[in-house]
């Protein structure tokens, strides 16, 4: 159970990450608002409560049993960005320049520029069969690291990341945990509307993972799913319903805002939203 303190600490955290995210984005005058603020709260509780990240990227035995999170919807740079600035992995001064020539921040996570990127990802529906073969590799040399993989709902319309549901429970890779931000909407409007992926819940259950549904703006919730997964026999999926622009009035359940920056009056608004003097 977390503490009112922790409470108080992750969501700090968490309203920190929008506003770095709403402030890049603007800045750049290009990027991903929408799927990148949803998620801000379930990467709070990740890096600081659940995840086993080192101190330092370089090789150690800390290192290698580092737990393993893959971002497969790479357009949601800005939020993994951000929290790497947070955790002090980039300088937070470095996050004006996302999307700028020459950056390191691109617009897709790239693994060979920056500390804390476990792979490339941006291609829609890969990071799930990537996350089986590195779980397949730590299980291989006996590693206990955990793989987490934190997907777009959209994304699970690939029929490559059904086959990663099928190839994960054969391998009985229990040391794999998807996290599913469940903001029902996609570039091209309602996920329902583009292409159905409901009953989810009852469609993984099927293909024999264990499945938890958690509301994806409960720090509570988020933690106790987390220690749940990580315990389970099967590798373990959590739908976590979130809302699409959390935070930002204008932005919230607004399909238009999947990949749209603010300009400068909204940029005040959305600040002021969230409660950055």
């Amino acid at each position: 159970m977390l503490t009112e303190i922790e409470l108080n600490e992750l969501k700090e955290f968490a309203r920190k990450t929008r506003v770095n995210i709403i402030k890049m984005v603007c800045n750049a005058r290009s990027g991903h608002p929408g799927g990148s603020l949803s998620g801000a709260d379930i990467l709070a509780v990740l890096f600081n409560k659940c995840l086993n990240i080192p101190t330092s990227w370089t090789r150690s035995e800390e290192y290698d049993k580092r737990d393993r999170f893959i971002l497969s919807k790479g357009h949601a740079s800005p939020l993994l960005y951000s929290v790497l600035a947070q955790k002090g992995f980039i300088q937070e001064e470095e996050l004006m320049t996302f999307r700028k020539f020459h950056s390191r921040l691109q617009g897709h996570p790239a693994k060979e520029y920056l500390p804390g990127i476990e792979t490339s990802t941006g291609s829609l529906g890969q990071g799930l069969s990537i996350g089986c073969g590195i779980a397949i590799g730590l299980k291989m040399d006996n590693n206990p690291a955990h793989v987490v993989v934190y997907t777009g709902d959209g994304e699970l319309q690939e029929g490559s990341c059904w086959e990663a549901f099928m190839q994960a429970a054969h391998r009985k890779l229990d040391n794999l945990i998807a996290i599913i931000d469940r903001n029902r909407l996609q570039i091209d409007g309602r996920t329902e509307d583009v292409m159905s992926i409901e009953n989810l819940y009852d469609k993984i259950k099927a293909f024999n993972w264990d499945v938890i549904e958690i509301n994806g703006h409960d720090f509570q919730q988020i933690y106790e799913a987390m220690k749940l997964a990580k315990k389970s026999n099967k590798p373990c999926a959590i739908i976590a319903h979130t809302i699409k622009g959390k935070g930002c009035s204008f932005m919230e359940n607004q399909a238009a805002w999947h990949g749209k920056a603010p300009n400068k009056e909204q940029l005040e608004q959305a600040l002021n939203e969230l409660g950055e003097k």
